[in-house]
């Protein structure tokens, strides 16, 4: 079966679900091999996050778990992870269970042989570099966010659910105010993953991302409707 992700709603490079499918569908039609039905996706989640934390990934570990499906696809390496730590693991619990991994950039990704330590020292570099690149992104956007910062106003990005950027201000969206979640949590009591459910099935569509998560939630209600979350200072002159 096949697994793409995206970790925000908006892919910002380009490379977004629709085309991560067209390169895995490609791959294996070229390569001879049959793509089950099922292609499985994470949109809005970060290849740092554990298998557990990953819905799509989770549930496409569960078909190789269970002998349903022989292997799985991604289009590259760092769809499955962008640490080292978490690729090995993913890694370890496809061949864990006799399955089989692909990348349609590089073809199979081959299990540890004592034989060929090099086999291991490639793939791990490979696994690095991704890592590298991860944080040569963030540095770089933290970098671009204190500049902005310096001119005063909002500098964060794509504003959390409730609010929108006005003029390099916070202001409030009505609309996404978390009025029915906070009653959710205060009057009933439900937890977090309760919450989601209950936002899903009244048609209430996180801002981005395709479902509630409790992750989600909890970060939500941790913002305060009375002010917007917290900005970097502005600089001042001395």
């Amino acid at each position: 079966m096949g697994y793409i992700r995206v970790s925000t709603g908006r892919q910002l490079d380009g490379y977004g679900l629709d085309v991560q499918e067209k390169h895995v569908r490609r791959w294996c039609r070229e390569a001879g091999h049959r793509l089950g039905r099922t292609i499985y996706r994470d949109e809005g989640r970060s290849g740092t996050l554990e298998s557990a934390e990953r819905p799509g990934l989770a549930d496409a570990l569960t078909e190789i778990e269970d002998g349903t499906a022989d292997g799985i696809i991604a289009p590259n390496l760092d769809r499955f992870a962008r640490t080292l730590v978490v690729q090995e693991a993913i890694l370890a619990q496809i061949w864990k269970h006799g399955g089989r991994a692909f990348t349609a950039d590089s073809g199979e990704v081959h299990p540890d042989d004592p034989d060929d330590p090099m086999r291991t020292a490639m793939r791990q570099m490979m696994g690095v570099f991704g890592q590298l690149e991860r944080s040569m992104i963030a540095a770089r956007l933290r970098h671009g966010r204190r500049e902005k910062a310096e001119q005063g106003g909002y500098a964060y990005g794509a504003p959390p659910y409730g609010w929108r950027a006005h003029q390099k201000e916070l202001a409030l969206e009505e609309a996404e105010q978390a009025g029915r979640a906070r009653q959710l949590r205060d009057e009933d009591e439900l937890s977090f993953r309760e919450i989601a459910a209950v936002l899903e099935a009244e048609g209430i569509r996180p801002k981005r991302g395709e479902r509630w998560h409790p992750e989600t939630v909890r970060r939500m209600l941790a913002n305060p409707t009375d002010k917007p979350p917290t900005l970097y200072p502005r600089q001042r002159s001395v």
